[in-house]
């Protein structure tokens, strides 16, 4: 009976029923093809970081403002910033090993300078990796030519989009082998290192700053830095060492400087064999404290989020933090997160805006039929009777705005990508993840849509519904 009266009433109002399921369409089909845009960039670029550079947690030293793996997320003081070093790295891996849910661990130690090579000088975000563990977490580094960096060696990896602009500024094309000059300043002074360059790659989603990142020995990092390693020397070693030479050797010049007369003399040959001597000892054992970050890779059933608030209450003690993949990439992923709220807020607004204007046709049409309503109270309909027929007619008005609105979306959505319209910002081209325009169809979002779609239907029948009801029968039926 009332789904019959509320279908009679649609058409018998079909002018007001029209105006009302456009408005309702329109704002599912910005809800949905938006959102479809939004969610497409936040899957790309979480898998770019997560595969390619962050993982899934990032553990870090604990601070007063959040670090990326490269600095600070607070632009003001980032160019200021010095990154520190793990505290009770010891203590931390022990809680680590003991995660189940973890099942990859590796370290980075991190840095800014500048590179030399071919006569091109340019900036660089320096990666110092721990190269036993890095790649294997790391499925988004795509080797192009050369070598991925070995344990232990000394050598740097650049991307394929800085090789391509090194060609194009020197004219040669870098060669593997050639060295690289990087330098660094700052408060503890000027700092110069040479290492050969071993490997060219690519990340398979570069994101916003990816292809500024060199992958580089993290003792070549620590040097630029002056980071001092964490070393276990026997001072037994050292006291032996002292006794079995003479008293008078220690003070004399040959002791400390074997060299020849004219080998002392300053020479470029000389200070490019001091900057390519950078082999250290290998018996010297590291024993942590000198790694900038821990880069956690999780099951992925597990949640990261829970994650993190498990292992942050028994690592904060030590001063240590975790952090997730977006905190750790920077501003790229965080800008994207403010990119979707700013959307959905304006969507917000529009729906606001929409719901006052159904709001005043649905007055309307209640007024129109005063004397209809009138009548079935004065028959006897209670109130939960008439509110049942207008928030019926509202259902089905916003099922039907909902649909048209996710139907027109998909048929949109499909005329975009068939047109496969160039990308030249390569900002949208890693947030899109293609140099084309391609928007996938997400049944969740078009679920989250339709929703969408009925809320305001119901939010817009509440304040007539009450209205309606509120009509006694005899002034309605005067009034009609």
């Amino acid at each position: 009976m009332i789904f019959f009266l509320a279908l009679r009433n649609i058409t018998k109002n079909k002018k007001d029923s029209y105006i009302v399921i456009f408005l309702i369409a329109v704002i599912t089909f910005l809800f949905f093809i938006g959102n479809s845009i939004i969610n497409k960039a936040e899957r790309n670029i979480r898998r770019s970081f997560i595969e390619s550079l962050t993982g899934d947690v990032v553990i870090q030293k604990k601070g007063d403002v959040t670090m990326n793996l490269f600095g600070a997320n607070a632009p003001i003081i980032d160019e200021l910033f010095i990154i520190p070093v793990l505290p009770s790295y010891n203590a931390v891996m022990e809680i680590i090993n003991e995660q189940r849910e973890i099942t990859g661990i590796t370290h980075q130690v991190s840095g800014m300078g500048y590179m030399d090579m071919l006569g091109v000088r340019e900036p660089a975000l320096l990666c110092g990796i721990d190269a036993a563990s890095y790649f294997s977490q790391f499925p988004g580094i795509i080797l192009r030519e050369g070598n991925l960096l070995q344990p232990g060696e000394y050598g740097v990896m650049i991307t394929s989009e800085r090789a391509l602009r090194i060609e194009s500024k020197s004219g040669s094309r870098p060669q593997l082998g050639v060295p690289i000059l990087f330098t660094s300043g700052g408060e503890v002074g000027f700092k110069i290192r040479e290492v050969p360059l071993v490997g060219i790659f690519e990340y398979e989603n570069p994101g916003q700053f990816m292809n500024d990142i060199v992958i580089i020995d993290p003792q070549t990092v620590r040097v630029l830095n002056s980071i001092q390693v964490a070393t276990e020397v026997n001072a037994d070693d050292i006291s032996n060492s002292l006794l079995d030479s003479d008293i008078d050797d220690i003070f004399n010049i040959d002791f400390t400087m074997d060299l020849e007369p004219n080998d002392s003399q300053f020479s470029t040959d000389l200070l490019q064999q001091f900057l390519r001597e950078t082999s250290t000892d290998a018996t010297v054992t590291e024993t942590g404290g000198d790694w900038h970050f821990i880069i956690l890779r999780l099951d992925k059933k597990t949640p990261i989020n829970l994650f993190i608030s498990g292992i942050n209450k028994t690592i904060e003690p030590l001063g240590l933090t975790a952090v997730n993949w977006r905190i750790a990439s920077g501003t790229s992923a965080i800008l994207n997160l403010l990119v979707q709220a700013l959307f959905n807020s304006g969507m917000l607004f529009i729906s606001i805006v929409g719901v006052i204007a159904i709001i005043n046709i649905l007055l309307i049409s209640v007024f129109k039929r005063v004397r209809e309503i009138g009548t079935l109270r004065a028959i006897g309909a209670s109130n939960s009777f008439i509110r049942s027929i207008i928030y019926a007619e509202n259902l089905f008005i916003s099922v039907i705005a909902g649909f048209i609105g996710i139907i027109a979306g998909y048929l949109f959505i499909g005329f975009i990508s068939n047109l496969e319209i160039q990308i030249q910002n390569n900002i949208l081209i890693s947030l899109m993840n293609s140099n084309v325009i391609q928007v996938d169809f997400m049944p969740t979002i078009a679920v989250s849509s339709f929703f969408i779609a009925v809320l305001l239907g119901f939010a817009a029948s509440v304040y007539p519904v009450e209205k309606a009801v509120r009509l006694e029968p005899v002034v309605a039926v005067r009034r009609g």
